[in-house]
């Protein structure tokens, strides 16, 4: 996974120029504020327990938590995602490098990957997972899933940075290959990613807790 992949066109003209399902990624409040409030009641995440958004793009997610009175920070392997964050999100936030890919010096209660480690190649996957096994004491994943190479929901494979359309059960095992133990595994939690309701098992939710 290359930080030359995630540019401005990725985020942008993503659709345009056929490499990603976005076009113009942007800020919207009335989606993202609702989906952190979910993510809390659900996680149970207090105002004193730490959080890192694991590839948080331009740290809208870091950004709502904050709003919502919670400890979040964010990394991602893009720098133009990162720059473009707001003036207030900026501080919470780092890029990842191939020798830091967590490039936080603490160890946070919850790290979350929402809609990330499908970009990871499968390969590099299991080392990743047990990075983060070192660095949170649990782990709460949100991937679209798929079947033999194909993922359920079609769109999905608009984004060519997309490397990993499995099941639910190889997702498990990955995790528990990594040192985690499988806490609740959904198909759907209602305030997140609603957009693909219609598909009832188009996507996946993982809650994991390291060894």
């Amino acid at each position: 996974m290359s930080n030359n992949q995630f540019t401005r066109d990725y985020y942008e003209n993503g659709i345009e120029t056929g490499i990603s399902c976005y076009t113009n990624y942007r800020w919207i409040p009335e989606l993202t504020i609702p989906m952190a409030m979910t993510m809390i009641d659900y996680l149970g995440i207090t105002p004193k327990h730490s959080i890192l958004d694991f590839g948080a793009a331009k740290g809208f997610l870091v950004r709502a938590f904050r709003l919502l009175h919670r400890q979040a920070w964010g990394c991602d392997i893009s720098q133009y995602a990162i720059d473009c964050a707001d003036s207030l999100t900026q501080e919470f936030l780092k890029t990842s490098t191939p020798e830091s890919i967590i490039p936080f010096d603490k160890f946070f209660d919850i790290i979350i990957a929402k809609d990330v480690l499908e970009h990871i190649p499968p390969n590099d996957l299991g080392s990743i997972l047990k990075l983060m096994a070192s660095r949170g004491k649990r782990l709460f994943v949100v991937v679209p899933l798929g079947e033999n190479g194909k993922f359920i929901v079609g769109a999905y494979h608009l984004d060519k940075t997309h490397l990993i359309a499995e099941s639910m059960e190889w997702w498990v095992a990955k995790f528990n290959e990594a040192g985690y133990s499988l806490l609740s595994a959904d198909y759907r939690i209602p305030g997140i990613k609603d957009n693909w309701a219609r598909f009832p098992q188009g996507n996946g939710f993982f809650l994991l807790e390291s060894i």
